[in-house]
């Protein structure tokens, strides 16, 4: 609609009437709704270890099955990715980037930690087991050690799992067992197993018992507690109906692509086993002063610089305020002796001036990149470097100032 001025109105050097102002403020509104509604509803799908056909069709359900449930909202444009990348995608749900999340218990149990709503999981949960063949004398956790571990990637939930209750137990896996191999997909490892380049190997038990079933001489020595299968969770305020949404996933019948999936409702304490596992950094890192957001802020007044080093995406999506983006490239493993040299990170964007007060920051507790970018700033001679653990979440929390970058 056009808005044409009045002669009167236009010959006059007078500022708006004050009743006037009440329907400039309702056109803005109206504009920040219609700008608000053209943004599309945001969805990630990660279908878990499965093999590439598997992957495909599990998306495929629960793509058709959220569109279909997703049609009462009218006008809402749908966004919808399928993602292959545990890491990438637990990074994404502390920063809040996606609408809505499908996929493994410890991705959504990390949605959940940072604030999104749990709505449904597929009928039967996972186990990760430790195998062995019938052969083998290893009958336990305890007697694998030294031992060759064949497992899936690293943000795998098996991976996950077996790499919680290691750390229970008072260890992690490169000090468990002598060798780790990795494989992309979990059907990999028996063969792993059969040409005894593994000594055992840990996958989902619904695999075992697959290979069981198969007729394979082998027997499960250790197993962790179990945790939901696909789930899905939303970000709140997102949708009006998050009830009608939940209804019509756990009610999927008939002909629904989501009905061979056989979703039922969830709550937020199936997921408390699974979130006291993940791979949280260490409480302290020598030759660095860990910092909350209160420090950080008065550091910052101070003149001390922040390095964000999670991704731009992240950082665009919001960002401490004052931030310098500094990526950190994370290929080495999440553990506090990780090898520097797997990862990318640019030293030569630190300043010069080695005594700079330096602030790194990322996702919180469980992000590692901060803590490496931290370490790697020690190494490179920096003299003043604080360590925000708590990250960006802890800031965000705290109600500190943030920013965005389009």
């Amino acid at each position: 609609m056009k808005l044409t001025p009045s002669p009167n109105t236009a010959r006059s050097a007078l500022p708006p009437a004050p009743l006037a102002m009440p329907l400039v403020l309702a056109l803005a509104a109206l504009l920040g709704s219609a700008a608000a509604q053209a943004q599309p509803f945001s969805i990630v799908i990660n279908p878990g270890d499965q093999a590439e056909q598997s992957r495909y069709s599990v998306y495929s359900d629960w793509k058709a099955g959220l569109e279909q449930g997703l049609r009462r909202e009218r006008g809402l444009g749908l966004q919808i990715s399928q993602s292959s990348d545990a890491t990438a995608d637990l990074s994404a749900t502390r920063a809040r980037l996606n609408d809505l999340v499908v996929g493994p218990a410890h991705v959504v149990g990390s949605a959940i930690r940072s604030g999104y709503l749990p709505l449904a999981t597929v009928e039967k949960p996972v186990q990760a087991v430790l195998v062995a063949s019938q052969s083998s004398p290893i009958n336990s956790l305890a007697e694998a050690a030294g031992k060759r571990l064949g497992l899936p990637q690293q943000d795998s939930v098996v991976t996950y799992l077996l790499r919680g209750e290691v750390n229970a137990a008072n260890s992690t896996l490169k000090k468990h067992f002598s060798t780790l191999v990795e494989s992309r997909y979990q059907d990999a490892l028996l063969v792993c197993l059969q040409i005894r380049r593994c000594d055992v190997v840990a996958v989902e038990r619904s695999v075992f018992e697959r290979w069981q079933a198969g007729g394979e001489p082998l027997k499960a020595v250790m197993q962790s507690k179990a945790v939901p299968g696909l789930s899905v969770a939303i970000k709140p305020g997102v949708l009006p109906s998050v009830e009608g949404l939940r209804t019509t996933l756990s009610a999927a019948t008939g002909n629904s692509p989501l009905a061979s999936l056989k979703l039922q409702p969830v709550a937020a304490e199936a997921f408390e086993y699974v979130s006291t596992l993940g791979y949280f950094t260490p409480r302290a890192l020598p030759g660095a002063t860990v910092v909350d957001a209160a420090a950080v802020a008065k550091l910052l007044q101070g003149g001390a610089l922040l390095f964000d080093t999670r991704a731009e995406s992240e950082y665009k999506a919001g960002h401490v305020a004052g931030a310098k983006l500094l990526p950190y490239g994370e290929k080495s493993a999440k553990e506090a002796d990780f090898k520097a040299e797997d990862d990318k990170f640019e030293l030569a964007k630190l300043p010069a001036d080695k005594a700079q007060p330096l602030v790194f920051a990322c996702n919180g507790a469980e992000c590692w990149k901060s803590f490496k970018a931290s370490h790697a700033a020690l190494k490179a001679g920096h003299s003043k470097v604080f360590w925000f653990r708590g990250g960006f979440p802890e800031w965000r929390a705290a109600g500190y100032k943030i920013e965005t970058t389009p």
